[in-house]
C-alpha cells in the first residue's frame, strides 16, 4: 500500500471504523527497529503506517501513563477512565460491540428496558440505509454518551486539581507516540496486515450491496 498518497482524514476515518479487537503487538516486535526517514514524504508515510498498525499499543501506552500521572489523583483517574471510554465510542466498532453487549445484560434483568434500548428504525433505500453513518448506544446517537462522558470527565478533573497533571500525560503520550511512530521502520507484517484488513473491508461493501 501507497501510503503517500493517504490523506489524514482517510486514516482517521480508517481508525473511526477499523475493529479495535485485535490485541496489541508484541513487545519485541513494537521495539524492534528502529531508524530515521530519509525524507519529509518517507516520514509521512511511516506515521500514518504506524498509526493504523500499531493503534492498540499506542491506546495503551496513553492509558498506562494517564494511569502513572493521576495515581496519587483516584477521582482524576476516574474521569481519565471516562475520557477514555468517550474516545473508545468513537470508533464504530467497539460502540456497536458495547451497546450489544450493554442491552443483552439488560435484557437478563429487565426485557421491556432492553426494548427501549434498541436503536430506530432505519428506513431502507435500494438496500442501504439512509443513516449508514449514524452509530447508537442504549437507543441513543453515540455523542450523546461522548459529551456526557467528557462533561464528567472535566468536572472530576477541575475537583481534584489534576487538570495540569493529565495535559502534561497527554502531551507526554502525544510525544512518545509521535517519536515512536517516525523512527518504528515498517516491517513485512505491518504492510501484509493492512492488506488483509484492506480486503476484509472492501469484502464486506460487497456483501452489503
Amino acid at each position: 500500500m501507497d501510503w503517500d498518497n493517504v490523506a489524514a482524514e482517510d486514516v482517521i476515518e480508517a481508525l473511526r471504523e477499523v475493529e479495535w479487537s485485535t490485541p496489541p503487538r508484541s513487545f519485541g516486535e513494537f521495539f524492534s527497529r528502529f531508524a530515521f526517514p530519509r525524507s519529509f514524504s518517507k516520514w509521512k508515510s511511516r506515521l500514518k503506517c504506524n498509526l493504523y498498525y500499531y493503534r492498540t499499543n499506542y491506546f495503551i501506552l496513553v492509558i498506562f501513563v494517564l494511569g502513572l500521572a493521576l495515581v496519587t489523583r483516584p477521582l482524576a483517574l476516574v474521569g481519565a477512565a471516562l475520557t477514555a471510554l468517550s474516545i473508545a465510542f468513537l470508533n464504530d466498532s467497539f460502540a456497536a460491540s458495547f451497546n450489544e453487549k450493554f442491552v443483552r445484560t439488560i435484557r437478563h434483568f429487565s426485557p421491556h428496558m432492553a426494548a427501549k434500548m434498541r436503536p430506530p428504525h432505519m428506513p431502507v433505500i435500494r438496500g442501504r440505509s439512509t443513516a449508514r453513518k449514524t452509530v447508537y448506544v442504549c437507543g441513543k446517537p453515540r455523542w450523546v454518551f461522548v459529551i456526557t462522558f467528557l462533561t464528567a470527565s472535566l468536572v472530576m478533573w477541575f475537583s481534584s486539581c489534576g487538570l495540569l497533571w493529565v495535559l502534561y500525560a497527554l502531551l507526554t503520550s502525544l510525544a512518545v507516540i509521535i517519536v515512536h511512530a517516525s523512527i518504528r521502520t515498517p516491517n513485512l507484517k505491518a504492510r501484509l496486515n493492512t492488506f488483509r484488513e484492506e480486503f476484509r473491508a472492501v469484502w464486506r461493501n460487497y456483501s452489503e450491496l
